[in-house]
């Protein structure tokens, strides 16, 4: 036995020293996500490819629309859309489960920079504000547009705010109909106003009405370990701060 260990020595040492000298292999790690996280990412993902070499190719859109092409066969690593279309993704084999929720955001009511502040004290403030608005712009089809409608529909005003809707197909779309003017108010998660340049965050939907846009992630399938790193590392109590900071918070059990 000790004849084995000294000639496997010299073997061992030249293995070490290959491994010490040969870089780990990186990782291109494609992100699909929700525009929702997009101020979190801008922060977080730089960290994560310093720390770990990999890199990350990100496509930001409409959750809809990025389940979608993800349904459609398009190849990706991390999904980051809305909880139920997650699980729509693992009941069709198009995702590894389970699924990592991962923060929420509020809805707000974005105004032009400068703007004075909106009132939304109350249900009914809220309401008076919307209907002597003179345009209104979100997305129909986004998280926070089918949010915004069932909460007008609710307050018995969906005829009224539809009429004087400029329609969106994105939330650039909605940002760039704020900041130009072309709408007064825009409706989106509080995690996509507050970056935007041009901007503000005019008021939050009062907490009788709120609706929250939760994220979830998911993996594909055939997922590299970088990329669930990736994922483990958004719901990492170091990434706490970010999370709050952008807008967004932690969902509690």
């Amino acid at each position: 036995m000790r004849l084995r260990a000294v000639s496997l020595y010299p073997a061992l040492v030249a293995l070490t020293l290959l491994s010490a000298a040969t870089p780990a292999q990186a990782d291109d790690i494609r992100v699909f996500s929700s525009v929702a996280m997009r101020a979190v990412l801008d922060e977080l993902a730089p960290r994560f490819e310093r720390e770990t070499r990999h890199h990350l190719v990100i496509t930001y859109g409409v959750a809809a629309v990025l389940k979608g092409r993800i349904e459609s066969g398009e190849s990706y690593d991390v999904a980051i859309l809305t909880p139920a279309q997650i699980d729509d993704l693992i009941a069709a084999a198009k995702a590894a489960g389970p699924r990592t929720v991962i923060a929420r955001s509020g809805l707000g009511l974005m105004v032009k920079a400068g703007a004075s502040k909106l009132d939304v004290a109350t249900v009914d403030a809220f309401k008076r504000t919307l209907l002597a608005a003179p345009s209104l712009t979100y997305v129909p089809v986004g998280a926070s547009g089918v949010a915004f409608l069932a909460t007008v529909k609710q307050l018995g005003i969906a005829q009224a705010i539809e009429a004087k809707t400029k329609a969106a197909t994105s939330g650039d779309e909605v940002n760039a109909n704020v900041t130009t003017g072309a709408a007064q108010i825009g409706i989106l998660p509080i995690s996509e106003i507050l970056p935007v340049k041009g901007a503000a965050l005019g008021g939050v939907f009062p907490a009788d009405v709120q609706t929250y846009i939760v994220m979830a992630g998911a993996l594909s399938p055939k997922a590299p370990q970088a990329a669930r790193d990736f994922l483990a590392g958004l719901t990492a109590g170091s990434s706490d701060a970010v999370i709050t900071a952008k807008g967004m918070e932690r969902v509690k059990p």
